[in-house]
């Protein structure tokens, strides 16, 4: 049966379509781009994924033609590794994608575009593992540093390790008692990276450790060289009285700080808050030791007042710029209690 209102609407649809047409090309623009403008209706999704052929670096893929009521333009193409994407065009459908890594499996979608701008949905994706090209393990790390030491956490670096195509990871390993190894940390090199943070540790204890290198094929590395450190006391519980005096842009600060646990400091740090435009003037009773991430000032022990021992004090004063007074001290990592005066 035929609808009554069909034909009317069709009719003045058309209408509207030449009215539109007609005032594009008016404004100057070519008859395919006023149809382009007009054009609201995707293209069909491109056909699968083939391959064409392949090497340890490149592949070339097709895939059969979407169609279109007025014409598809061009092929974005994406390639995808784990997390890492690029996409690449082509206005034919065929691509040469270059510059891939070998044993890495990458997923590959392409989708069509008008030129309306209209884009259609991706074609079922493939999955591709490259070919291996790599038959070389790295060379060892080198043997690693332990460059910052607490009482529950070290951190270790390392050289890296030489790779003729492509390192994945490195392994830190702890050596237990007859050489047995655990490992304790990985390190991607997504990017790279020859440090790491080895936390949960107990306090005052000795490990050693040992790093490996593995590459994207799985091939590994001999084992670094390894370190053996020691790790530091239980933080210190600790009490701070100080007196400041302060005007508009400085202070003069004199700290006096009580060990009010029950084992004696040999060797102590303290930082507490200093912003990174603010200046040292004038320090006794201590030494400046850096300025951790800019917002902190870190000073250590002279050669005279080294030892606190349980209820002893050791007093320390500064004179300093600007207005952020010393707060969240710390002795040895221990969060001191503060009393002002």
């Amino acid at each position: 049966m035929r609808h009554p209102f069909r034909g009317t609407w069709s009719r003045a649809a058309a209408l509207v379509a030449c009215t539109l047409t007609a005032t594009l090309v008016a404004a100057g623009a070519t008859p395919a781009q006023a149809a382009a403008a007009e054009d609201t209706e995707r293209p069909t999704a491109p056909g699968p994924i083939t391959v064409v052929a392949i090497g340890t670096t490149w592949v070339e893929l097709t895939w059969a033609a979407s169609t279109d009521n007025v014409g598809v333009v061009r092929y974005p193409v994406g390639a995808q590794f784990e997390d890492f994407g690029a996409q690449y065009s082509t206005d034919t459908t065929s691509i040469r994608i270059t510059d891939l890594r070998p044993s890495r499996t990458y997923t590959f979608s392409v989708w069509a575009l008008d030129a309306a701008g209209n884009s259609s949905l991706p074609n079922p994706t493939l999955r591709l593992t490259m070919p291996p090209g790599d038959d070389q393990p790295p060379s060892a790390p080198g043997q690693p540093v332990a460059y910052d030491v607490a009482a529950t956490v070290v951190w270790l670096r390392w050289a890296h390790s030489v790779e003729n195509v492509a390192l994945d990871r490195y392994e830190v390993f702890r050596v237990d008692a007859g050489g047995t190894l655990t490992r304790v940390r990985e390190v991607s090199q997504y990017p790279p990276v020859n440090s790491a943070q080895i936390s949960g540790l107990a306090p005052n204890t000795t490990y050693t450790f040992v790093v490996r290198a593995r590459d994207e094929v799985g091939h590994l590395s001999p084992l670094s060289a390894p370190v053996t450190v020691t790790t530091l006391p239980p933080p210190p519980s600790c009490a701070v009285r100080s007196v400041v005096r302060q005007w508009a842009d400085g202070f003069v600060a004199h700290l006096v700080v009580r060990n009010t646990g029950t084992t004696t400091v040999d060797g102590w740090t303290m930082t507490w808050r200093f912003w990174a435009s603010q200046q040292v003037h004038g320090i006794w009773g201590a030494k400046v030791v850096d300025r951790p991430n800019n917002g902190y000032l870190r000073v250590g022990n002279t050669g005279r007042n080294a030892v606190i021992p349980p209820g002893g004090t050791v007093s320390l004063g500064l004179v300093a710029s600007g207005t952020q007074l010393p707060e969240e001290i710390t002795l040895n990592g221990g969060l001191c209690t503060v009393a002002d005066e």
